[in-house]
Protein backbone atom coordinates (compact mmCIF):
# COMPACT_ATOMS: atom_id res chain seq x y z
CA UNK A 1 0.00 0.00 0.00
CA UNK A 2 0.91 3.49 -0.91
CA UNK A 3 0.65 6.19 1.29
CA UNK A 4 1.15 10.03 0.59
CA UNK A 5 3.74 11.52 2.82
CA UNK A 6 4.50 15.22 2.85
CA UNK A 7 7.83 16.60 3.59
CA UNK A 8 8.46 20.07 4.33
CA UNK A 9 11.75 21.89 4.48
CA UNK A 10 12.03 25.47 5.39
CA UNK A 11 14.79 28.11 6.43
CA UNK A 12 14.16 31.35 8.62
CA UNK A 13 15.71 34.56 7.01
CA UNK A 14 17.96 36.26 8.61
CA UNK A 15 18.80 39.64 8.96
CA UNK A 16 22.52 40.70 9.19
CA UNK A 17 22.82 44.37 11.04
CA UNK A 18 25.96 46.49 10.87
CA UNK A 19 26.39 49.53 13.41
CA UNK A 20 29.40 52.40 12.74
CA UNK A 21 29.48 54.43 16.52
CA UNK A 22 28.73 57.55 17.03
CA UNK A 23 32.08 60.05 17.77
CA UNK A 24 31.93 62.95 19.13
CA UNK A 25 34.74 65.28 20.42
CA UNK A 26 34.20 68.66 22.31
CA UNK A 27 37.31 70.93 23.51
CA UNK A 28 37.12 73.85 25.84
CA UNK A 29 39.41 76.34 25.50
CA UNK A 30 40.78 78.18 28.63
CA UNK A 31 38.88 81.96 28.61
CA UNK A 32 40.58 85.07 28.46
CA UNK A 33 41.18 86.01 31.97
CA UNK A 34 43.11 88.98 33.34
CA UNK A 35 42.78 90.68 37.17
CA UNK A 36 44.44 93.39 38.82
CA UNK A 37 44.65 94.13 41.93
CA UNK A 38 44.94 97.79 43.37
CA UNK A 39 47.17 98.24 46.12
CA UNK A 40 44.90 99.24 49.31
CA UNK A 41 45.99 102.57 50.93
CA UNK A 42 46.90 102.29 54.34
CA UNK A 43 47.33 105.40 56.86
CA UNK A 44 49.44 104.99 59.94
CA UNK A 45 49.11 107.78 62.61
CA UNK A 46 50.89 107.68 65.82
CA UNK A 47 50.91 109.73 68.83
CA UNK A 48 53.56 109.13 70.48
CA UNK A 49 52.85 107.59 74.62
CA UNK A 50 54.32 110.38 76.88
CA UNK A 51 56.04 109.13 80.12
CA UNK A 52 56.78 111.88 82.89
CA UNK A 53 58.55 111.71 86.17
CA UNK A 54 58.73 113.74 88.68
CA UNK A 55 61.89 113.21 91.11
CA UNK A 56 61.41 116.24 93.07
CA UNK A 57 60.55 114.02 95.88
CA UNK A 58 63.68 111.99 96.00
CA UNK A 59 65.75 114.70 95.63
CA UNK A 60 63.95 116.61 98.39
CA UNK A 61 64.90 113.98 100.52
CA UNK A 62 68.26 113.74 99.60
CA UNK A 63 68.61 117.51 101.03
CA UNK A 64 69.51 118.10 96.97
CA UNK A 65 66.61 120.74 95.93
CA UNK A 66 66.22 123.64 94.16
CA UNK A 67 67.54 127.17 95.67
CA UNK A 68 64.23 128.50 96.34
CA UNK A 69 62.67 125.48 97.97
CA UNK A 70 65.74 124.54 100.01
CA UNK A 71 65.43 128.69 101.33
CA UNK A 72 61.46 127.92 101.70
CA UNK A 73 61.90 124.81 103.58
CA UNK A 74 64.92 126.05 106.31
CA UNK A 75 62.33 129.66 106.17
CA UNK A 76 59.45 126.99 107.58
CA UNK A 77 62.07 124.78 109.66
CA UNK A 78 63.15 127.92 111.51
CA UNK A 79 59.55 129.06 111.98
CA UNK A 80 58.51 125.85 113.35
CA UNK A 81 61.89 125.76 115.72
CA UNK A 82 60.62 129.43 117.16
CA UNK A 83 57.13 128.23 117.17
CA UNK A 84 58.37 125.10 119.68
CA UNK A 85 60.53 128.01 121.63
CA UNK A 86 57.89 129.94 122.38
CA UNK A 87 55.45 127.33 123.45
CA UNK A 88 58.54 125.88 125.68
CA UNK A 89 59.02 129.41 127.23
CA UNK A 90 55.35 129.89 127.64
CA UNK A 91 55.04 126.64 129.86
CA UNK A 92 58.39 126.87 131.33
CA UNK A 93 56.85 130.74 132.23
CA UNK A 94 53.66 128.84 133.45
CA UNK A 95 55.80 126.75 135.86
CA UNK A 96 57.66 129.05 137.64
CA UNK A 97 54.38 131.54 138.24
CA UNK A 98 52.83 128.57 139.81
CA UNK A 99 56.20 128.09 141.80
CA UNK A 100 54.13 127.77 145.07
CA UNK A 101 52.75 124.79 143.94
CA UNK A 102 55.61 122.85 145.05
CA UNK A 103 58.39 121.21 142.84
CA UNK A 104 61.71 122.54 141.83
CA UNK A 105 60.79 124.15 138.86
CA UNK A 106 64.13 125.93 138.22
CA UNK A 107 66.32 122.80 138.15
CA UNK A 108 63.73 120.77 136.12
CA UNK A 109 64.19 123.68 134.19
CA UNK A 110 67.94 123.72 133.73
CA UNK A 111 67.87 120.05 132.92
CA UNK A 112 65.66 119.93 130.04
CA UNK A 113 67.54 123.39 128.83
CA UNK A 114 71.10 121.98 128.97
CA UNK A 115 70.69 118.65 127.29
CA UNK A 116 69.67 118.00 123.64
CA UNK A 117 67.17 115.50 123.13
CA UNK A 118 68.18 111.60 121.80
CA UNK A 119 68.55 111.25 118.73
CA UNK A 120 66.54 108.20 116.84
CA UNK A 121 68.40 105.65 115.59
CA UNK A 122 67.03 103.50 112.73
CA UNK A 123 67.28 102.62 108.83
CA UNK A 124 66.12 105.37 106.85
CA UNK A 125 66.02 104.69 103.04
CA UNK A 126 66.89 107.68 100.87
CA UNK A 127 64.96 108.46 99.13
CA UNK A 128 61.98 107.21 100.59
CA UNK A 129 59.63 105.54 99.26
CA UNK A 130 57.08 106.31 96.10
CA UNK A 131 59.16 109.69 96.21
CA UNK A 132 59.70 109.58 92.28
CA UNK A 133 55.99 110.28 90.63
CA UNK A 134 55.27 108.76 87.36
CA UNK A 135 53.07 109.18 84.67
CA UNK A 136 52.57 107.42 81.56
CA UNK A 137 50.29 108.25 78.79
CA UNK A 138 50.06 105.31 76.21
CA UNK A 139 50.74 106.08 72.54
CA UNK A 140 47.84 105.91 70.51
CA UNK A 141 47.72 104.25 67.18
CA UNK A 142 45.19 105.01 64.51
CA UNK A 143 45.19 102.88 61.24
CA UNK A 144 42.63 103.90 58.22
CA UNK A 145 42.69 101.16 55.39
CA UNK A 146 40.75 101.71 51.73
CA UNK A 147 40.36 98.24 50.11
CA UNK A 148 40.20 98.62 46.36
CA UNK A 149 38.38 96.14 44.63
CA UNK A 150 40.05 93.40 42.03
CA UNK A 151 39.33 94.06 38.24
CA UNK A 152 38.91 91.00 36.38
CA UNK A 153 38.16 90.70 32.85
CA UNK A 154 37.13 87.44 31.70
CA UNK A 155 36.38 86.62 28.12
CA UNK A 156 34.37 83.42 28.19
CA UNK A 157 35.45 81.01 24.58
CA UNK A 158 32.49 78.78 23.52
CA UNK A 159 33.42 75.19 24.08
CA UNK A 160 34.79 73.05 20.55
CA UNK A 161 32.15 70.26 19.34
CA UNK A 162 32.27 67.91 16.73
CA UNK A 163 29.67 64.78 16.24
CA UNK A 164 29.84 62.77 13.84
CA UNK A 165 26.75 60.43 13.66
CA UNK A 166 26.35 57.20 13.61
CA UNK A 167 25.02 54.10 11.19
CA UNK A 168 22.84 51.31 11.41
CA UNK A 169 22.97 49.86 8.42
CA UNK A 170 20.74 46.17 8.19
CA UNK A 171 20.82 43.76 4.82
CA UNK A 172 19.38 40.50 4.56
CA UNK A 173 22.23 37.55 5.08
CA UNK A 174 19.69 34.61 3.96
CA UNK A 175 16.63 34.75 2.21
CA UNK A 176 13.99 32.10 4.25
CA UNK A 177 13.01 29.39 1.91
CA UNK A 178 10.23 26.69 2.05
CA UNK A 179 10.32 23.46 0.66
CA UNK A 180 7.52 21.04 -0.12
CA UNK A 181 7.57 17.74 -1.44
CA UNK A 182 4.93 15.22 -1.92
CA UNK A 183 6.48 11.38 -1.73
CA UNK A 184 4.43 7.90 -1.60
CA UNK A 185 6.24 5.68 0.81
CA UNK A 186 5.31 2.30 0.21
CA UNK A 187 4.31 -0.40 3.18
Amino acid sequence: MKLPQVQIQSQMAQIQIQTTNARQQISQPQADLTIQQPQAEVTIRTTPGKLQIDQTGAWEDMNLMHVSKSIEKFAQDGKNALMQGIARKASQGDELMKIENGGNPIASQAMQNSYDSMKSLGIKFIPSHFSVKTNYQPAEVHIDVQTKKPMVDATPRKPEISYQPGKVETSLKQRESLDISFTNLLV
